[in-house]
């Protein structure tokens, strides 16, 4: 009898292991990307899973009325109806921020089955530190899922990615919406407007840059290329692009690594230095780049002379593959890079940015 229960005990713990690891093979491969294990036994990653997810529970956001000011620093949360469907977006005001003095707005977009609330945990992607340090107000607007609970979200980019694309969700749309929802509820400062993106969500930043430069002053893509169906901007418009070179999702030089998902979810992505030669192409830049950053494993390199006075910048690590330099972990057999900090880096160039994002695009040279 003893001996049959001592036999239980591992079977029982053997067969709960392989029920677990049955259902995350389950998850879509993008998901596992974001929040995927780590090295080790099964079982030790399970431990981990646990205990990071203790250390990933955030204070929830105020829920909302989205036609209501606000009127304090804080963390609020809001859904509207766009398109014949229920989106959602969160909102994270500083401390410093005071109506007197319009504050600069930043939008931030997950990666593809990500979300926003995933976006804004602060243990991995320190945005809502960087705004309470600078004094930005940052947006993150959850993407489109054709689940009612809003999970597995991803962005139509064009080419990319899953749902949102399959079903030409107006994602365009839905962020002009939330821009000028939240600049209707906070005082905005409508010249430092600006996006940023992870993988999927920098492919959907390249398309904000394509149909709204005529709202976004720049926008910086991480990890994530221009995979637009069509481009052609009301405006010039600053862009920076940040890729570790080792990138096993969206490689480097162009197409889906052996990491990405499904190949019928996403596209055989446009290489980074394509990327980059077209929007030095559209915004009629100097094509001889400028090195403006050299550190071991990392650099950065400028186009200027430009259109309207903006600038295309390149920034490259050599490891930390599909991840934001300078952030924490995440459930992955990959380390972010951090040779450069993602958000130093790009704040720093926000700020070097002098273009009106009401200017009127002005001819090619």
């Amino acid at each position: 009898m003893q001996a049959n229960a001592r036999l239980r005990k591992p079977v029982l713990a053997g067969i709960a292991i392989s029920l677990i690891a049955c259902s995350l093979s389950l998850l879509p491969r993008e998901v596992l990307a974001q929040e995927s294990f780590g090295g080790g036994t099964l079982r030790e990653r399970l431990k981990q899973r646990l205990l990071d997810s203790r250390q990933d529970k955030q204070v929830p956001p105020q829920r909302s009325d989205s036609l209501s000011r606000i009127d304090k620093p804080g963390d609020y949360s809001f859904s509207i109806m766009h398109d014949g469907s229920p989106r959602t977006y969160r909102v994270h005001v500083p401390e410093r921020y005071s109506a007197e003095n319009p504050a600069a707005l930043l939008v931030a977009l997950h990666g593809g089955g990500g979300s926003m609330d995933f976006m804004a945990n602060d243990k991995y992607y320190g945005l809502i530190s960087k705004s309470e340090a600078e004094g930005f107000v940052v947006v993150f607007p959850g993407g489109f899922s054709p689940r009612s609970s809003g999970k597995f979200a991803t962005w139509n980019a064009g080419n990319c990615c899953a749902a949102a694309r399959d079903q030409n969700a107006d994602d365009v749309g839905f962020i002009r919406k939330v821009v000028d929802q939240v600049s209707s509820q906070l005082s905005i400062n409508r010249k430092q407007i600006y996006a940023t993106g992870m993988s999927n969500g920098g492919m959907m930043a390249y398309r904000l840059a394509c149909e709204m430069a005529d709202t976004f002053s720049a926008i910086a893509a991480v990890a994530g290329t221009d995979n637009t169906t069509s481009c052609t901007p009301k405006a010039p418009i600053s862009i920076l692009h940040i890729h570790a070179r080792n990138d096993d999702h969206v490689q480097f030089n162009g197409g889906a690594g052996e990491k990405s998902v499904s190949r019928s979810k996403v596209t055989d992505y446009v290489s980074v230095p394509a990327t980059i030669a077209k929007w030095v192409r559209q915004n009629s830049c100097n094509p001889e780049p400028q090195r403006v950053l050299e550190t071991p494993g990392a650099y950065c390199e400028r186009y200027s002379e430009c259109r309207g006075n903006v600038s295309v910048e390149l920034c490259v690590t050599e490891t930390g593959g599909h991840s934001w330099p300078g952030g924490n972990k995440l459930r992955s057999n990959q380390a972010p890079s951090q040779t450069l900090s993602a958000n130093d880096v790009m704040w720093s160039f926000f700020k070097s940015t002098s273009t009106p994002a009401v200017q009127q695009a002005e001819p090619s040279k």
